[in-house]
C-alpha cells in the first residue's frame, strides 16, 4: 500500500475552487509533518504549502489567502482547499511527508515521502 494517496485532483475554470486530499498510512500518522507541492510542465516542482507537527502552516507567496492546507489527525488526511483557482495554478499536485517524524518539511524540501500525484487544470 503506498503511504500516501491523493485525490480530488481536476478541471476547473479559473475562480473556481477544487479540494484536494491525501490519505496517508504506515508510519505517516498523527502530527508529521506533511505538505503538498506542485509541479508544472516544463517547470521544477515547488512547495505550495506545508503543516508541521505543531499545527503551524506555511505558504507559498503565490497561494497565499487563497489556498488553506488543514489535516483531519483522526483520518490521516491532509487536504489542500483551493480558490480563486488562476490557470498558473494549472500543475500536478503531490502530497508530500518529512522523511521522519521529527524532521521538517520546508517549501524547499527535496527530500520527502511523496504521493503519487493529482493533475489540477485551471482553464482561462
Amino acid at each position: 500500500r503506498e503511504p500516501l494517496v491523493e485525490s480530488g485532483g481536476g478541471s476547473v475554470q479559473a475562480g473556481g475552487s477544487l479540494g484536494l486530499s491525501c490519505t496517508a498510512s504506515g508510519v505517516i500518522r498523527g502530527n508529521y509533518p506533511m505538505g503538498w507541492f506542485r509541479q508544472a510542465p516544463g517547470k521544477e516542482r515547488e512547495g505550495v504549502a506545508t503543516l508541521d507537527r505543531f499545527g503551524e502552516t506555511t505558504y507559498a507567496d503565490s497561494v497565499k489567502g487563497r489556498f488553506t492546507v488543514s489535516r483531519d489527525a483522526d483520518k490521516n488526511t491532509l487536504y489542500l482547499q483551493m480558490n480563486s483557482l488562476k490557470p498558473e495554478d494549472t500543475a500536478e499536485y503531490y502530497c508530500a511527508a518529512a522523511v521522519c517524524s521529527q524532521c521538517s518539511l520546508l517549501l524547499t524540501s527535496t527530500a520527502a515521502i511523496w504521493g503519487q500525484g493529482t493533475q489540477v487544470t485551471v482553464s482561462s
